[in-house]
């Protein structure tokens, strides 16, 4: 498990996801803030990461697609795709977002230009008979929405329509496409890579490194959502078991 990087409560992301792992009894896991560890990453069966702006090294991503290419899981979460740099002291308050990881960007099908502000947004299912979704309609959720450049393998199981601004970020605007993927997967070698966007949240103390000391409050409300939770159950069972997923315990909520 990879869980890093900043602008997020990773300390309740990472307590909330080896919660899910630790459902599974057959799992050996360690915990990473990065991805340095090629020796691990090369001897592992799955991988799931929770991170903003950790950029892998070409030589990490290597090892994460020899992962991949002999059959192993890659489940990214939230931010994992985003490499963004923050305003200048000086001048204007605009976020990049730099092509800074491009075989990391590569493997896992997109990669992070911007989002709207925080808000509710309705959230549909393209597959809705995928076993990931299934029993899942269209739900609302307060969340971030990412407009991803994405690229043509992609496999989509749930996506958002969303047209108008995305402030702070140097692409402001969007108009094409007007439906953003949420969650989707693609294939790689033998294994396999699937994404779920959703799932921001925020400590008091997360942005410190801009300007601000305390927020005076925590932002957990996405992970509020039933659908959510159900969904994100389902994909660590997927990364923990692979294709037999479905058949093992623990991937329905209570």
């Amino acid at each position: 498990m990879v869980v890093g990087g900043r602008w997020h409560d990773l300390d309740f992301a990472r307590r909330e996801l080896l919660a899910l792992v630790g459902d599974h009894d057959a799992v050996r896991c360690s915990v990473h803030s990065d991805y340095s560890d090629i020796r691990r990453l090369s001897s592992v069966d799955a991988v799931i990461a929770y991170t903003c702006d950790v950029r892998p090294t070409a030589a990490e991503a290597a090892a994460l697609a020899s992962m991949l290419h002999e059959g192993g899981r890659l489940l990214a979460l939230h931010a994992t795709n985003s490499a963004i740099d923050p305003p200048p002291d000086e001048g204007p308050r605009i976020f990049r977002t730099p092509n800074a990881m491009p075989e990391f960007t590569a493997l896992l099908g997109n990669r992070f230009l911007a989002h709207p502000k925080i808000g509710p947004f309705l959230i549909e299912p393209v597959q809705p008979e995928h076993p990931l979704v299934s029993g899942v309609t269209s739900f609302t959720t307060v969340d971030e929405i990412y407009v991803s450049e994405l690229a043509a393998d992609l496999d989509v199981l749930l996506d958002v329509e969303y047209v108008g601004p995305t402030p702070g970020f140097e692409k402001d605007h969007v108009e094409q496409p007007r439906r953003h993927p949420v969650l989707f997967s693609r294939a790689e070698g033998a294994g396999e890579v699937t994404y779920f966007t959703l799932g921001h949240c925020r400590g008091r103390f997360d942005v410190m490194d801009l300007g601000i000391d305390d927020l005076g409050a925590t932002d957990r409300v996405a992970w509020d959502s039933a659908e959510y939770r159900l969904i994100l159950r389902r994909c660590v069972a997927w990364a923990v078991h692979g294709p037999n997923w479905i058949d093992c315990p623990a991937t329905e909520d209570a």
